[in-house]
């Protein structure tokens, strides 16, 4: 059944899981996993099998297994553990079929590691995702943000591990203060084009006022990791997978990373276009944003990923990157034109 690469899973929390996936009762079950994605703190396995349920049926199954172990993200210390937080709570009464995350079967804590047991998610997901999938889950942020921020249900009040309202400040502080990336963008022998080293040294010099504007804006629950491998999109639904970095943050944050993070360079003008009309469109269905003049999404896309960018192209590995975050750059240089 298992071979020397299958992790040991025990038989009375699989039986409880699958009686959960299939909502009946399992008396036995046989399982095989495999990776989806892992590394030094955390492993993520699909596991699959055959269940036989007490009437006798055989049925097949499918459930993510992941495992995290504690570590600890600059400026948020108990993001390890988040997700497990976040089920324990009441946060998923308040998503809709429309945009709502992976249903859990079981959580455990067990020391400094917890154990979530998932809903396997299938649909389009990555860069497979369409121009009119980036727009439905650009609404379906909007909308869920914006039911959230204006009727404040209890269940907010009582999210204790959440990260910080300057996670975004913080990050960008942080890469402006390394030196490497700081003074390379000012050197002569940079070699990135002058008017993208131009573009990013305006917002450093420009940084309390654009800080002021975002101020500004709506305070939302944001997901944080709002790119296009933690979405999945299927029969015009949006399943969000990845929740430990959720936390407060200003309006438009999810959709810098939507557009920015990993972006399909071919099309990121055109779902800058998109997505942020969508997401206010979504957003008005709740709240009134009318008096929202500018919505600093531009810049947010800036800060976040700005130096993240100049980061991945001087130390690019291979041609391919370098010209990847280059050519990344340029899109975002070209948004301000729109």
């Amino acid at each position: 059944m298992n071979n020397q690469d299958e992790i040991y899973v025990k038989p009375e929390i699989l039986a409880l899981v699958v009686s959960a996936v299939l909502r009946k009762t399992i008396t036995r079950a046989d399982y095989q996993t495999r990776q989806l994605k892992g590394g030094t703190v955390g492993d993520v396995r699909l596991v699959t099998g055959m269940a036989e349920t007490l009437e006798g049926e055989i049925l097949p199954y499918k459930v993510v297994w992941k495992k995290q172990k504690k570590w600890e993200r600059y400026n948020d210390p108990d993001s390890w553990r988040r997700e497990y937080d976040l089920y324990a709570s009441d946060l998923g009464k308040t998503f809709t079929d429309s945009l709502r995350w992976p249903e859990c079967y079981h959580a455990e804590m067990n020391g400094d590691e917890i154990q979530l047991w998932m809903e396997y998610i299938e649909g389009v997901s990555g860069l497979n995702l369409t121009s009119g999938m980036y727009e439905r889950a650009a609404e379906e942020l909007g909308r869920f943000q914006g039911k959230l921020y204006a009727q404040q249900p209890d269940v907010l009040g009582n999210l204790k591990n959440l990260s910080k309202l300057d996670f975004v400040k913080s990050f960008y502080l942080r890469y402006r203060s390394w030196a490497v990336l700081y003074d390379y963008i000012r050197s002569d022998e940079c070699e990135i084009p002058k008017h993208l080293c131009t573009m990013l040294i305006d917002i450093d010099n420009n940084a309390d006022e654009i800080f002021s504007r975002i101020d500004k804006l709506p305070i939302v629950l944001c997901h944080r990791d709002f790119w296009v491998a933690n979405l999945f999109c299927s029969d015009s639904k949006i399943v969000l997978i990845d929740w430990d970095t959720a936390g407060w943050g200003y309006m438009g944050e999810d959709i810098a990373s939507l557009i920015a993070d990993e972006a399909d360079i071919c099309h990121m003008l055109e779902y800058y276009q998109k997505c942020i009309p969508a997401y206010y469109r979504g957003f008005a269905e709740y709240a009134d944003v009318s008096d929202i003049s500018y919505h600093c999404i531009h810049e947010l896309i800036l800060v976040m990923f700005g130096y993240r960018l100049v980061e991945g192209y001087k130390f690019a590995e291979s041609p391919e990157d370098k010209s990847m975050h280059l050519n990344t750059l340029q899109k975002i240089h070209e948004m301000s034109n729109i």
